[in-house]
């Protein structure tokens, strides 16, 4: 009676110890707000917020909603979702009794008995009772990993969301340039067949002739690099939305040069990044499941309680299975502690604490990783504004530079050089602004990707 309370004594004080060794995931201080602000609203952005529709371009959001619909990662990644939850079960099924159900039927032959014959019939039932926290930690690391999968859904269809309006807005400068590029060379076009004219009738020198044919050319040679960047960026765009690089890109309803930017957004407080960014709150859950591992590998070197039971009915005929043959059935309980083995159980308890250490550092990375996203958006989107307006500003200049030198070439005042480099002022002018002015609108959608907004 002694020895059964001591055993009872030292299996609490182990429950109890193993109970109270659980790991948790770090509290992380993060700075109290964002570089770049400028007075934005601290209003915190919804994590379903559909933020592609603020750009007003319903090309963009059909483009948009079918990559969500089609894109091929994007469906693996949902079944990711389906295979945790079908994991989850079977980790509550691992915990509950089992029950299996056995028939059999053997024949034996010997010269002095002839031939025997054996029947049986014989369900069981064997149940190993969770101590320790198996169950809980075991549920703990499922739980943990589907959350971790569903935010990494939510990570993929962010980053696709974003990939697909960078490539549309990349795809609107190409075309803004390869416009420019046309109207350009149909513009120099005329001005060396005129030159070509004048030449004839000693106007102008072969020199400037040249020149013309020279500047033609080089508004020329840029029309099939754009028409090439374009049929590459479109078949990417296509690849995104889960179609062949075969099939066509509707034309746009937006221009580069219309006002279309989203208006103030509302870039909320440094911590709800830690409650609405998809990788940090994969790392978090990641986290999480390292923890409960960690837990589960300590329960492991701790007593385990399993309970078996079977029974059945044993005959020499078929018939005999069914007629009053008596019931027979056997219980047993067995209490297992793992004593020594060479070291196993301690060192995958300690690898899993290394897991958890490193878990925890890509947590805090990805904290980091995340903040300096929303600065450098921040900063984009302040210096590209700025940059923008003096862009337009140029080309304004550029043009009215260009009018007053063709005017004053025409009156004998102005030398064709001087023509000649207005012309290239203004042409290289336009293809910045066309770059800046989408970059303007990618810089948006960094910053909507930085804070973890949309579906």
């Amino acid at each position: 009676m002694r020895t059964l309370r001591i055993i009872l004594t030292l299996t609490i004080i182990l429950l109890f110890y193993g109970c109270n060794a659980r790991l948790t995931p770090p509290r992380i201080s993060i700075p109290a707000e964002y570089s770049f602000t400028d007075g934005l609203p601290t209003d915190s952005l919804g994590v379903d917020f559909a933020w592609w529709e603020e750009f007003g371009d319903s090309t963009l959001n059909n483009l948009i909603m079918r990559a969500i619909a089609g894109n091929r990662d994007l469906l693996v990644a949902a079944s990711r979702i389906e295979q945790a939850r079908i994991e989850l079960g079977n980790v509550r099924s691992q915990y509950l009794p089992s029950f299996m159900f056995e028939m059999s039927a053997e024949g034996n032959y010997t010269r002095e008995t002839k031939i025997e014959q054996q029947y049986t019939i014989n369900p069981a039932v064997s149940w190993e009772i969770p101590l320790f926290g198996s169950l809980r930690n075991s549920k703990a690391a499922a739980y943990a990993d589907l959350n971790s999968t569903k935010w990494a859904f939510r990570g993929i269809m962010l980053s696709l969301t974003a990939e697909v309006a960078t490539s549309y807005f990349t795809l609107l400068q190409y075309r803004s340039c390869l416009e420019t590029a046309r109207r350009t060379y149909l513009s120099r076009q005329k001005s060396a067949a005129l030159m070509d004219s004048m030449l004839r009738y000693g106007f102008v020198s072969a020199v400037e002739k040249q020149q013309a044919y020279s500047l033609e050319a080089s508004a020329a040679v840029d029309i099939p690099n754009y028409e090439r960047a374009i049929v590459q960026t479109a078949s990417a765009l296509n690849t995104l939305l889960g179609r062949y690089a075969v099939d066509s890109i509707v034309e746009s309803s937006l221009s580069l040069k219309a006002d279309k930017l989203p208006p103030t957004i509302p870039i909320g407080l440094p911590s709800s990044l830690l409650e609405r960014r998809p990788d940090v709150l994969e790392s978090y859950y990641a986290v999480e499941k390292a923890a409960a591992e960690v837990n589960l590998k300590r329960a492991a070197r701790f007593p385990s309680l399993a309970l078996t039971a079977s029974g059945g009915v044993l005959s020499s005929t078929i018939k005999g299975l069914t007629a009053d043959n008596p019931f027979s059935w056997s219980a047993a309980v067995k209490l297992l502690q793992p004593i020594y083995a060479f070291g196993k159980l301690k060192r995958d308890e300690l690898s899993a604490r290394e897991g958890y250490y490193q878990a925890i550092k890509q947590y805090e990375q990805s904290i980091l990783q995340a903040f300096a996203d929303v600065s450098d958006a921040l900063s984009q989107i302040s210096t590209y504004g700025r940059e923008a307006d003096r862009s337009a500003s140029m080309v304004a200049s550029d043009q009215r530079i260009l009018e007053m030198s063709a005017a004053l070439y025409r009156g004998g005042m102005n030398s064709y050089t001087d023509l000649l480099d207005a012309e290239r002022t203004l042409y290289d002018s336009q293809m910045a602004y066309a770059e800046v002015r989408a970059q303007q609108y990618i810089a948006y959608v960094s910053l909507f990707k930085a804070l973890g907004g949309g579906w």
